[in-house]
């Protein structure tokens, strides 16, 4: 089992890691996904001590390897690493590549050292390159080698960071492969990765990191189908967010029209989608909800999905209960409808602002 209490990593000009507390359980496969520079990577690298942590501490099945004269390279022997590039020796052949630390930390003989290596390079796919070099192998291949190096050390935990960041797309799947294999055999590991339908595949938890920290935590049907956080489901659904605050009924549309055009343009909706967009927050807002709200707190987003290309107009305000379906302005509401291919409201007094309409938006035609 792992522990982490309040784990932070300071850089001279960056916090990659600010309050982390987690626990992994033995047996976890942990995905760990989420934007780029949000402390992933060295998360991995922290708990291998491959980075100091600035502050506080971490467990190994009860010990704290971070307490000051622990036998850090004894802690490393229970965690393999595979890295985005491959690490391999360059001047050994591949089974070489698996002997040596076998002889040199775990003090195999040489023909021990050498039957291990074979088994697990026939496990990797492998055995009939156990004589080529790194530089005949392919990417794909390499980084099934790495992986075969690291459960050579026979480590309790493995830690893969980014394991295919640096393949072809055509050599992903094999080594995708191999790790959906490993997954399998109860050893417990973290997975950094960009790859959202491998990490739901593989993965019995995922960790959400943003802004340094674990932002959520869940199964993969929590994360991926169910997100709690609202950073987390922008994240898995590969959103583009525009956001518009109204409070004051002199607000510039004209001004806001210009920025949901740049945003349409750098996102490539379609010109007849921009306008039915445009439409909808000028209708819906302008002259369904302003002049009912004597005091207008309006906050309007426009949500572009990168995965399916569809486009919500999202508006919340504050203020009594209200849907707009229920305007005496019909023109408006007509006009509004007509840019809808859902049209939704719910109401949460729970909320800052408890009004909430969803336009998903008509798409290309």
């Amino acid at each position: 089992m792992i522990e982490l209490r309040h784990l932070k990593k300071t850089y001279e000009n960056a916090e990659p890691l600010k309050d982390v507390s987690v626990t992994i359980r033995d047996g976890d496969v942990v995905a760990v996904i989420g934007p780029s520079g949000t402390g992933k990577s060295t998360l991995l690298r922290c708990l291998n001590l491959l980075e100091q942590p600035t502050d506080g501490q971490i467990f190994l099945n009860g010990e704290e390897i971070t307490a000051r004269g622990c036998d850090v390279r004894r802690a490393r022997r229970k965690m393999g690493m595979v890295f985005q590039s491959f690490n391999l020796f360059g001047h050994l052949t591949v089974i070489e590549n698996l002997m040596v630390p076998s002889m040199d930390l775990l003090g195999m003989g040489k023909q021990e050292a050498y039957d291990r290596g074979i088994e697990l390079l026939r496990r990797v796919g492998l055995r009939e390159k156990a004589m080529s070099y790194p530089d005949e192998l392919s990417g794909g291949q390499q980084q099934r080698v790495a992986i075969a190096r690291t459960l050579a050390m026979d480590p309790e935990i493995i830690l893969l960071d980014e394991p295919t960041s640096a393949l072809d797309p055509t050599m992903v799947s094999e080594v995708q492969a191999v790790i959906r294999d490993l997954s399998r055999s109860g050893k417990t590991m973290m997975i950094v990765t960009h790859e959202m339908n491998f990490a739901r595949a593989i993965a019995n938890r995922v960790f959400f990191m943003d802004e340094g920290g674990i932002c959520e935590d869940g199964t993969p049907e929590e994360i991926f189908d169910h997100p709690k956080k609202e950073q987390t489901r922008r994240f898995i659904k590969r959103l583009r967010v525009l956001e518009l605050v109204v409070d004051s009924k002199n607000f510039d549309f004209i001004g806001a029209g210009a920025e949901i055009d740049r945003y349409c343009l750098q996102n490539d909706v379609a010109p007849r989608e921009k306008y039915r967009i445009r439409l909808a927050v000028e209708e819906l807002v302008q002259q369904i909800l302003l002049p009912r709200l004597p005091q207008p707190q309006i906050l309007v987003s426009v949500e572009r999905s990168m995965q399916d290309e569809s486009t919500t107009v999202m508006v919340s305000y504050a203020g009594e209960r209200f849907d707009p379906r229920d305007t005496d302005n019909e023109l408006s509401l007509t006009i509004l409808k007509s840019t809808a291919a859902e049209l939704a409201y719910s109401y949460d007094e729970d909320e800052r602002l408890p009004n909430r309409v969803e336009v998903r938006m008509i798409g290309k035609c």
